[in-house]
């Protein structure tokens, strides 16, 4: 299985044990099953990361260098956004919902990925 099809397979997984978990759970609000079902969705992302992390492992150096700064640039900038938007929080913005803070990071690693690529491009 390539590199690519292993990522698509466990994003498709997670998708479909997602969207089975929320529907359970509306279904079955007071289920014994309700943590493990819940907690469902986080096998296939697992997979996911341990595949990004073998990824990571086959980067040539300047790959590895781009994704040092991408990681450099992504997780400082989530930590003080986070602590902006809970100061936030205490003067009336909306409550977020944790499960968003990976998809921030997510986006702020694919945009510290841009700029990495800028610089040595």
């Amino acid at each position: 299985m390539t590199r690519n099809a292993r990522f698509w397979l466990g994003l498709a997984l997670y998708a479909m044990v997602l969207i089975w978990s929320v529907r359970f759970l509306k279904a079955h609000p007071q289920s014994e099953w309700r943590i493990a079902v819940a907690l469902a969705p986080v096998v296939p992302i697992a997979f996911v990361v341990a595949d990004g992390i073998r990824r990571a492992r086959e980067l040539d150096e300047l790959q590895r260098r781009q994704y040092l700064e991408a990681a450099a640039f992504a997780y400082p900038t989530m930590v003080v956004g986070s602590i902006a938007y809970g100061f936030l929080q205490n003067v009336g913005f909306p409550h977020v919902n944790w499960m968003f803070v990976g998809v921030f990071l997510m986006a702020l690693f694919g945009v510290g990925r841009v700029l990495s690529w800028w610089k040595y491009r």
